[in-house]
């Protein structure tokens, strides 16, 4: 009953939503890129290509935990709606999503923080990059969507399944058939795993598993998925969970100025210091790449989840292409370039930030709804 029929998009956007409040209220909002650059941080370290004694331990580093969280919550809800399967891909599209994976990490970086952390955690906390990084992902995945018609993600192609919709289910024959049993199992080891964290000490690290399975789970069952909130507006037309994502937003909105109005959280948390270049061109970077592999960071995480081969390459390349465009920027002495760290309300006053906001949210969610109509924005229709 609870996972044998899909999740309702708009329902589920709005507890993945209320889920990123309260995850700020315990520390801090949602993002996924840090966690990739952790990874493509050990991955050198690894190598001996970089020695950095700081670097923390990706079972140790929130991040990381949260996208481990995510990725495993993703895959025991697979297996128990009994959708989890290794669905290989052409090499042509290992290859989209190597090179979608590389153009998310450098946005992320420049950026500050991928479509979640820039954009889904940045504008409901009232920064102005979130704004400028809404922007360049609508215009990143317009490009995508208009030079690459009918050949982004495989569409068209009947043996590789487009962005976010749902696998078919795997035959109930043979080891598979315990594909439910599995998945309860699997739960219940995640929880045994946050246990421990907690047992050693590290109950911060526990509460960061818990809430990246929440997530999951949630996002693995309903589909809710920011890749086709800005990229079928220009392909199909379909607004569901462009909707979705500006009710989530707004709702977001809400609770996080909740927590930084009664200075439960401090003003300036997750105002990044990108506005306007490294948010808009780092959006845009981001949209593009996000459109050719077919998910964002976190959609490549949840999917990789459900046994998606083109999305563990584009997850690992994400790792590598965050890893390394950060140390170049850290390097060269760029990232105090990328803009400026505008808090909305100190620019329009509380009352004229919250309902900016949601006015932009209101409109976003109507020319969506608007645009499901043949013909308008010039879309490029399957």
């Amino acid at each position: 009953m609870v996972f044998g029929q899909p999740w309702p998009v708009i329902p589920a956007a709005l507890l993945v939503g209320t889920l990123n409040v309260f995850l700020f209220a315990f520390d801090r909002p949602w993002t996924a890129s840090d966690g990739f650059r952790n990874w493509g941080d050990w991955l050198f370290q690894l190598l001996g290509i970089v020695h950095r004694p700081d670097l923390i331990s990706p079972l140790l580093y929130s991040g990381s935990i949260l996208n481990l969280g995510l990725l495993l919550g993703a895959f025991a809800a697979a297996l128990l709606s009994r959708e989890f399967g290794i669905k290989p891909a052409p090499m042509e599209e290992l290859v989209k999503g190597a090179i979608g994976g590389i153009m998310m990490g450098g946005g992320a970086v420049l950026s500050f923080g991928c479509n979640i952390g820039g954009f889904f955690s940045a504008l409901p906390a009232l920064s102005l990059s979130g704004v400028a990084m809404m922007l360049g992902l609508g215009i990143g995945a317009f490009l995508a969507a208009k030079f690459l018609p009918g050949k982004i993600d495989g569409a068209g192609s009947d043996d590789f399944q487009p962005a976010c919709e749902s696998p078919p289910q795997t035959s109930s024959s043979g080891s598979f058939g315990a594909q439910p049993l599995i998945g309860l199992l699997v739960l219940l080891a995640l929880l045994g795993a946050a246990q421990f964290y907690r047992v050693l000490g590290y109950a911060p690290q526990a509460a960061f598993l818990l809430f990246g399975v929440a997530f999951g789970l949630v996002l693995q069952r309903s589909r809710f998925c920011l890749v086709r909130a800005f990229r079928e507006p220009f392909m199909s037309g379909e607004s569901v969970h462009t909707r979705a994502a500006a009710l989530a937003l707004t709702l977001s909105m809400i609770g996080f100025s909740i927590l930084k109005a009664t200075d439960l959280k401090d003003s300036t948390d997750w105002v990044f210091p990108s506005f306007w270049l490294g948010a808009l061109l780092g959006g845009s970077l981001f949209g593009a790449g996000m459109a050719i592999a077919g998910g964002c960071g976190v959609g490549s995480i949840w999917r990789a989840g459900e046994g998606q081969v083109k999305l563990w390459v584009a997850g690992f390349f994400f790792a590598v292409g965050a890893s390394i465009t950060r140390q170049f920027l850290a390097r060269a002495g760029l990232l105090e370039e990328l803009g400026s760290a505008l808090f909305l309300p100190d620019l329009a006053g509380w009352a004229g930030a919250i309902w900016g906001v949601v006015a932009l949210m209101a409109v976003w969610y109507l020319l969506a709804g608007w645009n499901e109509q043949p013909k308008r924005f010039g879309q490029v229709r399957a």
